[in-house]
């Protein structure tokens, strides 16, 4: 079998057609709700809720209204749905106003009404909506230190529940009597849907006593009132066995598992033999980088790869515990790490990139390497250790002109990572 003349061209191809299964037009056509006697109301957030909205409005042959916010840059047009952007990953002033316009679109409705949620991920951080005393410098604090925390995604939207008046299926609830279905892309590993944007219009069976042991083990530093707010028990978000609920329904329309698969057919199509290690994982992006080059030598080892090129496919969400000032992004950090520990081996190219587009703050959606990243960086008297030491996988993928930059995509189902070993 011949090997593959251009890896990072590959690498590629397979990043999109992981993005192009969970397409918001073909994921949504299959799960359409039932057309209500009364109004079809449209509400969403997330980094590809505007590209939701639009697959919606084009599919949806009624009449219908509604809000939805994503993040800046990331609107798209849309003819009878409203586009908000605001912040994110940092809440800010217009994402406390879209919150408030989405609640109020699902105020004063009828049972014969149909509230159609559009929900994927980044749709916490665009919704903030501080609950009883609360403000919104509270919310990012404690949104700042959930980031810098190195916590899963579950731990910390069971905490952000907590302090909204929104998340948690606060606002399934304020839509009650009228049927609510949510249309979810996930980007949460093992896909439960009440997670995703730290679930709006879906309940989950966290509870405040839960969100307290989460800020004792990860040492969160938050401010007094907020632990005040915690502790005094009043008001927690709704449990899934809530009557207001037992109407809805809940709809997974893309996934990681499902982009993945559709990654690793265009692979096999090439005639690369492929293996799908996780659409879950979890963790320390830099350890489960190392984990992934412990898997490549192994292989690389016993000659499991000697019938011709392979293809090693993962997804899942890592996570930063911030330690430096440097810039990056989850996915930019495991590749970085990946890249020290096979540094000097041939015949290996890696691509890790989120599938919505943007990996951390900047505008790449991550990067690839080689064995060869680190002594090119040494050539440019850089010293890769130090730049992962300081969190700044960006600036050494920079520096290397190695950054993938694919624009937002329009959906996000998480950690895209592609290793071939050629």
């Amino acid at each position: 079998m011949p090997t593959i003349a251009d890896p990072r061209a590959f690498l590629e191809k397979l990043f999109y057609a992981a993005v192009a299964a969970a397409d918001p037009d073909k994921a949504l056509a299959t799960h359409l709700p039932d057309r209500p006697k009364g109004r079809t109301v449209v509400i969403g957030a997330g980094k590809g809720a505007a590209q939701m909205a639009r697959a919606f409005e084009r599919l949806w042959n009624a009449p219908l209204s509604g809000v939805i916010v994503t993040r800046y840059g990331y609107a798209v047009p849309c003819e009878r749905i409203e586009v908000l952007e605001a912040a994110h990953p940092v809440p800010d002033e217009s994402g406390l106003l879209a919150s408030e316009r989405l609640m109020a679109a699902v105020s004063n409705l009828t049972e014969d009404d149909l509230v159609v949620a559009l929900v994927c991920g980044g749709g916490s951080a665009l919704l903030p909506a501080p609950a009883g005393d609360l403000t919104l410098a509270d919310e990012i604090a404690v949104n700042r230190a959930l980031l810098a925390s190195g916590a899963p995604i579950s731990a910390m939207n069971a905490v952000r529940k907590q302090v909204s008046r929104i998340k948690g299926g606060r606002l399934a609830a304020l839509a009650y009597p009228a049927r609510v279905v949510s249309l979810v892309v996930s980007d949460i590993p093992g896909d439960n849907p009440a997670l995703v944007a730290s679930g709006p219009t879906i309940a989950d069976a966290a509870t405040r006593a839960d969100a307290l042991e989460i800020i004792e083990r990860y040492e969160l530093d938050l401010p007094e009132v907020v632990m005040r707010h915690l502790k005094d028990g009043n008001d927690e978000p709704p449990l899934p066995s809530d009557p207001r609920f037992a109407r809805n329904e809940v709809k997974l329309v893309a996934s990681a598992a499902i982009a993945l698969d559709a990654a690793a057919e265009v692979a096999r199509k090439a005639g690369v033999e492929t293996i799908v290690l996780s659409d879950a994982i979890e963790g320390e992006a830099a350890e489960v980088g190392r984990q992934h080059a412990a898997i490549v030598a192994k292989i690389s080892h016993r000659g499991l790869a000697t019938q011709g090129p392979m293809l090693l496919l993962s997804g899942g969400e890592t996570t930063v515990t911030i330690r430096g000032k440097g810039k990056g992004g989850r996915n930019s950090e495991f590749l970085l790490s990946f890249a020290c520990a096979i540094s000097g081996q041939k015949g290996i190219s890696a691509l890790a990139a989120d599938t919505d587009g943007i990996d951390g703050s900047e505008n790449n959606a991550g990067a690839f390497a080689d064995g060869d990243t680190v002594s090119r960086l040494a050539d440019l008297e850089k010293n890769a250790a130090e730049f992962l030491g300081r969190n700044d996988s960006w600036s050494a993928f920079a520096a290397l002109d190695d950054l993938f930059v694919s624009g937002p995509t329009g959906t996000n189902v998480n950690d895209f990572r592609a290793i071939l070993l050629n």
